[in-house]
């Protein structure tokens, strides 16, 4: 694939998920192919952005199962979690409208009405999002955030519909956003501890040939590594690289 087409790929792709969440993570598989048909994706390239949607709990022609991703000891926080807001009675259509409407005009007692009744829902919604690294506690967390700062954000809409749409895209958006700090932590953890190791590993090397521990200007001296970068990696670890003097 030309790196042109990676783009298109890349952005064609980023659109599918969009769509998928608008419509409550689920897309049919006549929506994928229609938005890769510009591309004239192969069915085992098709398979794969199938299996990557699969993957981020995107039901294809038919919602995926959240239950299915849950830990046992996630199971057990949520079904104690729901068991505390199962006390709260949901409202009827007509009544959610009018709630959301005084809401929207900045009532506070429609907006504390609002989050009782979105709490069944934020656990709900935290169920689309396990699996990738984020427990669901602290996911509904997030997501319990997200509601009860949006519901005092809903004057811009323009009808009950929109607002609530609003609302839970809100949370989701939370919810995505925990995880994505969640990955970039990660990785962040990851690329030091890479650099951890390399240095220690030079370190034990160069350790051996000499036996004894070797100085940071000798190791530095010995790979080309920068003392600057010596000293970090000595740092990171905590100062516990053992064949390194500090």
């Amino acid at each position: 694939m030309e790196a042109s087409q990676e783009i298109l790929f890349a952005r064609t792709l980023e659109e599918v998920r969009k769509l998928a969440k608008k419509q409550q993570n689920c897309i049919s598989q006549k929506q994928v192919e229609d938005a890769f048909g510009e591309l004239s994706l192969t069915e085992e390239q098709l398979e794969l952005v199938y299996d990557y949607l699969r993957k981020r709990k995107i039901g294809i022609d038919e919602p995926a199962d959240p239950d299915a991703y849950l830990t046992e000891e996630e199971t057990d926080y949520l079904a104690e979690y729901q068991k505390e807001i199962a006390i709260l009675e949901p409202l009827g259509d007509g009544e959610k409208e009018a709630v959301f409407l005084s809401a929207m005009a900045g009532e506070n007692a429609a907006q504390e009405k609002l989050i009782r009744q979105y709490l069944p829902q934020v656990a709900e919604i935290s169920k689309l999002y396990t699996g990738q690294g984020v427990l669901i506690e602290d996911l509904i967390g997030e997501g319990n955030v997200a509601l009860s700062a949006g519901v005092t954000m809903l004057g811009c809409a323009e009808h009950a519909a929109e607002a609530e749409g609003m609302l839970v895209k809100m949370i989701m958006d939370a919810m995505e956003e925990s995880i994505a700090e969640h990955i970039q932590e990660t990785e962040k953890d990851q690329k030091v501890a890479r650099r951890v190791n390399q240095v220690a590993d030079k370190a034990r090397e160069f350790a051996e040939e000499l036996h004894r521990k070797v100085t940071v200007e000798e190791l530095a001296g010995e790979t080309g590594m920068s003392q600057k970068s010596i000293r970090d990696a000595m740092r990171m670890s905590g100062f516990a690289i053992e064949d390194l003097e500090g």
